[in-house]
Order: C-alpha cells, then structure tokens, then sequence
C-alpha cells in the first residue's frame, strides 16, 4: 500500500515537472516576440524622429546650391548686360527668362535673341491688328520691315547651334554673319520708326511706344554680340 502512495506521488511530481517544463518551452518564443517587437517599435521612432531632421539638411543644402547658382546668373547677366545701351532695361529683361545653369556669355546672348524675337513677333500683330493698315503706306512697310529682322534673328539662332542641333557653339565667322544680321534689323526698327515719325498721326502713336522696346532689344543681342570676344575673355572662355 505504501508503494503504491509512493508511486503516485511520483507520478504527480512528474506531471508538475512536465507542465512547468512545457510552460517554460511556451513562454521562450512568446518573450522572444516581445523583444522584436520592442526593438522594432524603438527603431521606428527613432526612425520617426530623425527622418525630419535628415530632410531639412537636405532641403538647406539643395537651397544653398541654388542660392549659389541663382547668384552667379544674376551677377553673370548684369556683367554682360552693362556692355549695352540699356542695362537696367537689358538686365530686367534676360534675368526673367534665364533658367539656365550655364550663366555664360552664349548662353544669354541667346536669351537676348528670344527677347528681340518675342517684341518682333508681338509688334508685327500689333500693326497686323490696325484697322487702316492698307491705307498708310508707312506702316505697310513696316510691317516688311518687321518680317525682315524677325527672319534675321531665326537665323541667327539656327546658326549659334551646334552640329548637335542642341549645344549653342559661336566662332569667330557665325560671329561676324550674326552681327551683320542684327545690323540689318536695327536698321529696319530706324528706318520704320522713320516713317511713323513723318505719318503724325495718332495710329503710330499707338505702336511707338512698342517700336522703341522692340529697338531696345534688338540693340542687347548686337552690343552683346559685338563685345563677345571680350565677354568671353572675362569669363575665362574662349572662342570656339
């Protein structure tokens, strides 16, 4: 009797052994979990805290290198734009346009010729929109006129551009054919104002003020052109 009490209580010490065992088995992955999930949830955070700092390192320097670029463009334009008749004008003018991140004398003197290209284009719908244009012989020939120049400031542009069709390249001969060209076409702006000058009337009156403009551009792209060797020379570059 006694041995069988004996091996019953074995029996029972044996089942609580099992069990806290066992337990021990279930609590391993559980308690494992936990300190992933604990190191992941820390990693977050500081994932979390630190992310807005990196970005607003990031975004000061981008602004920085822009600041920088923005800077030398601006200061680049007004060297090339005092070589002219009008820098204040000329200067106001190219810095609107320039988005580019070559700030070198080529590069604006061909914003120079989109400008004078833009006021060429503008001015003739303006004399193409005048109710007696067929009845002033003046203001027909100015329109010729302006026909005339816009075709010599597409060319000039067609021919600053490399063989690529896409690098803008000057030699010393594009130089001289361009500033021939833009030569030409300030001297169709004097020769129309001319005539708007002998109509004394108010119709020209309405177009003056643009003419004047469109004569101001023009002049940038040939003072620009006509110091280009020196331009080049201040920048360190050299011709083509």
């Amino acid at each position: 009797m006694e041995s069988v009490n004996f091996f019953n209580g074995y029996d029972e010490v044996s089942h609580l052994e099992n069990q806290s065992h066992h337990q021990r088995i279930t609590e391993r992955p559980v308690s494992a979990a936990i300190t992933i999930i604990v190191i992941l949830l820390f990693t977050l955070v500081i994932g979390l805290t630190l992310a807005p700092l990196m970005l607003e390192t990031i975004k000061e320097h981008t602004d920085t290198d822009s600041s920088s670029l923005s800077s030398i463009s601006v200061d680049s334009i007004r060297t090339i734009c005092n070589v002219t008749q009008y820098p204040g004008s000329c200067f106001t003018a190219l810095s609107s346009l320039n988005a580019s991140t070559k700030p070198d004398p080529e590069t604006i003197f061909n914003l120079s010729l989109q400008v004078a290209i833009t006021h060429l284009s503008n001015l003739s719908s303006s004399f193409k929109s005048l109710n007696d244009l067929q009845s002033q012989p003046a203001l027909t020939d100015c329109m010729t006129l302006f026909d005339d120049a816009l075709s010599r400031f597409n060319d000039s542009v067609s021919v600053m551009k490399g063989g690529s069709g896409k690098e803008l390249v000057l030699t010393k001969e594009k130089i001289s054919n361009i500033q021939t060209w833009i030569s030409a076409a300030m001297s169709d702006q004097e020769t129309c104002n001319d005539g708007l000058e002998e109509m004394g009337s108010t119709v020209a009156d309405e177009v003056k003020s643009q003419v004047q403009s469109c004569k101001e551009s023009i002049s940038y792209s040939l003072a620009i052109v006509a110091n280009m060797q020196n331009l080049l020379q201040k920048f360190g570059l050299t011709m083509h």
